[in-house]
């Protein structure tokens, strides 16, 4: 069903497409265009509808249906990256003294050197420092 509707609705794109090529301005010449002595309104006269303006405009009404029943369509089919989201990483470390378990057959790889050590704080006075008096006059 998606497929074929697919299959019109490209169809219909291209026919507007050819049809409205075929067909000639309403207002041929430049003059018309500016208020020339032949238009008898702003867009031209609207004189009897030809064939290619039925034609156009049944295509057209099967383009809107067709773009419109695809957009629902397509709505269902689509999935969205924000609902499939990963679960979260797990906040607690692990203790210190267990490793993570291995998938089975899989050895895990030894470190490839010693652990980096982390340099200690620096030691905070036990006292507060008081400011030193500054020697500009107040």
């Amino acid at each position: 069903m998606y497929i074929a509707l697919t299959i019109v609705h490209v169809l219909a794109s291209f026919a507007i497409i050819g049809i409205v090529l075929l067909q000639s301005g309403k207002g041929a010449d430049i003059g018309s265009a500016f208020g020339g002595a032949g238009s008898q309104a702003v867009f031209g006269s609207m004189g009897t509808p030809t064939l290619l303006g039925k034609i156009t405009t049944g295509i057209a009404i099967v383009f809107a249906v067709t773009s419109f029943t695809l957009a629902i369509l397509g709505g269902e089919r689509a999935s969205s990256v924000v609902r499939e989201a990963a679960p979260p990483p797990s906040s607690a470390p692990a203790p210190a003294g267990t490793t993570p378990a291995a998938p089975a057959g899989v050895t895990p790889a030894a470190p490839a050197g010693p652990a980096p050590t982390v340099p200690a704080a620096p030691p905070t006075p036990a006292t507060p420092v008081s400011p030193a008096p500054s020697s500009q006059p107040r």
